[in-house]
């Protein structure tokens, strides 16, 4: 591995011994390539708002992203809320539409990640639970669409994750066995949507989940960043 990379290979490679045959990798969004929390704070906080409801922190917020937006209503409101899931989302969707693409801002690593990656052949995608049309338009922005071969976003697929459909289908566009595709993701929940999809896992602690809340899910690697990706393939080759 070179050196100055912080890189953690777990004890559970036994199920997946290497990551040296990876062929394509898929990215969650947020907190994985970039950080929209501000505007995300800003919405979830005028969705509650016209609910009547209380404003959260905005730590308890950034511990809701990439969650589904009803399940973010009830994280912060409580289960009583449920109910309400939908038209939270339509709020929430309602003030996104006009603050949250200028609020996100991509990782300054991301665009010579990508480039290693590409350089080395390999494919890339995105799955989040965001919209893709917000992830389209951000990269368009940061002149990176024709990066990646596939988007799939919360509007795509009826089950987000941790449900497994939205990163099959990227796996499936993107023409790659699923034994030679990598997620990358800094949740529990992009942990958990590898497993059910049985693709191996790649942990970044660029978010706020704590290295110690994988320990259940054996990730074939564990990394600062995503920014110690390409390091991380090369070395294992």
């Amino acid at each position: 591995m070179n050196a100055g990379t912080d890189i953690d290979m777990q004890d559970g490679m036994s199920v997946y011994p290497s990551i040296a045959d990876v062929q394509s990798v898929i990215f969650d969004f947020d907190y994985t390539l970039a950080d929209s929390s501000d505007g995300v704070i800003e919405c979830v906080n005028y969705a509650l708002g016209r609910l009547g409801l209380p404003a959260a922190s905005d730590d308890a917020i950034r511990r809701t992203i990439g969650l589904s937006l009803p399940r973010t209503l009830t994280e912060l409101a409580g289960d009583e809320q449920a109910s309400q899931g939908d038209k939270f989302m339509r709020l929430f969707i309602e003030r996104a539409d006009v603050v949250l693409h200028d609020s996100i801002v991509l990782f300054d690593f991301v665009p010579p990640m990508v480039d290693a990656l590409m350089s080395n052949g390999i494919r890339l995608g995105i799955v989040s639970s965001k919209f893709r049309r917000r992830i389209e338009r951000v990269l368009l922005r940061d002149g990176l669409a024709r990066r990646f071969e596939v988007i799939v976003g919360g509007e795509d697929v009826h089950g987000l994750k941790p449900d497994p459909p939205g990163l099959l289908r990227a796996v499936e566009t993107l023409g790659t066995s699923k034994e030679c595709c990598l997620y990358v993701g800094d949740s529990v929940t992009d942990a958990e949507t590898a497993k059910r999809a049985g693709i191996r896992f790649a942990a970044v602690l660029s978010g706020v989940t704590k290295r110690e809340a994988f320990a259940n899910y054996t990730p074939a690697v564990i990394l600062q960043s995503a920014a110690d990706l390409a390091g991380a393939l090369h070395g294992a080759r």
